[in-house]
């Protein structure tokens, strides 16, 4: 797939390697302070850039926070150790996404069911990613796709069956698409065949943070209060058929969305135990500096917009945005991909 079809800003070219210069093999001792800071000026200057910060820099224009970024890889420390510890032995970066749940049962928000434009998109985007990381560095990269809406697929009110169209889908494309670079890993990876009220019984009692615990975390961290108000909003977008009054409802998601966050934490705790050296990417924004590296996949007015949650409008000059389908509906109209609804391009 051409860089061309990529809507993130700067997607078009790599950042090339910071330019350095060769370091004398000695320095003599500096006789003042004047002179000890401009011999640190000039090593500063002088070092070359660790094979992680480039790494790290391909990912930065794609970065997924609602406050302010930062294009400078020293400000991810924990994404630079993450990255390290696949660089240091020569291997290939493993990134871990949690995401690629399920559509959103809201037929005002999505197309139906099963993934569309704005997955082949974003799975693309993913995989080439991983290219462009090997044009860094020569093992390369992979991103596994940790897709599992089973373990909250009752709160959100998506059935498992769908949940189940939707994930052999997505494998579907990934094969389809030739998209070698990804892999995925869902709760059949970890529990078989057992039924799925049972799969989210075990990982729920086994890694789910206590939801007072999580209260508690709300009244006082501003990063899972954000969180638990982007949870609630997308609850009360995604109950389409609710009887009662609005505030009703908001009473009814924000309670959910306790459960939603207690068990994202322990789907994250599990691909943590399964896979304990991994770069860890979430499709949440997070600040710089935050243990995982939120990372957007297509363009959209909104931080919190997923393809789950929207369909894809094509501009006229063929960029593609994350918008509600009611919103895509007015402003274009429908095409579709092998006779299913795929996304929609601007009149």
């Amino acid at each position: 797939m051409s860089q061309a079809t990529l809507t993130p800003p700067a997607a078009a070219a790599a950042p090339s390697p910071v330019e350095t210069v060769e370091a004398p093999d000695t320095v003599e001792a500096p006789d003042t302070v004047e002179a000890l800071e401009a011999v640190e000026a000039l090593e500063t200057v002088d070092a070359p850039e660790t094979v992680e910060a480039r790494i790290l820099r391909l990912l930065l224009p794609y970065h997924r926070t609602t406050g302010a970024g930062s294009a400078d890889p020293a400000d991810f420390p924990e994404q630079l150790r993450q990255i390290r510890q696949f660089t240091d032995a020569g291997e290939p970066v493993l990134f871990t996404l949690p995401g690629f749940p399920c559509k959103s049962p809201n037929p005002a928000k999505v197309l139906g069911h099963l993934p569309d434009e704005g997955e082949r998109l974003s799975l693309a985007f993913l995989d080439r990613l991983c290219a462009r990381i090997g044009e860094t560095y020569a093992p390369g990269a992979r991103i596994l796709i940790c897709s599992d809406g089973h373990i909250f697929g009752d709160l959100i009110h998506v059935p498992d069956e769908h949940i189940d169209a939707y994930g052999d889908e997505l494998r579907a494309l990934i094969a389809g698409e030739g998209l070698a670079r990804l892999d995925t890993f869902d709760l059949r990876d970890v529990h078989g065949d057992l039924d799925h009220d049972t799969k989210r019984r075990l990982v729920t009692e086994a890694h789910a943070p206590p939801v007072d615990a999580l209260r508690a975390l709300v009244r006082g961290d501003e990063e899972t209060a954000r969180l638990y108000r982007g949870i609630t909003r997308f609850l009360v977008e995604d109950t389409a058929d609710f009887a009662g009054t609005r505030s009703a409802l908001q009473r009814e998601c924000r309670a959910r969305a306790y459960s939603v966050i207690a068990r994202s934490r322990a789907w994250g705790d599990l691909i943590a135990d399964c896979h304990p050296r991994s770069v860890r990417l979430s499709i949440h924004p997070q600040r710089p500096g935050a243990e995982k590296f939120g990372i957007r996949l297509l363009e959209a007015a909104d931080a919190w917009a997923t393809p789950w949650h929207t369909a894809v409008l094509r501009g006229r000059g063929g960029e593609a945005r994350l918008v509600h389908r009611a919103e895509a509906e007015k402003l274009g109209r429908l095409v579709l991909r092998a006779g299913r609804p795929s996304h929609f391009e601007e009149r």
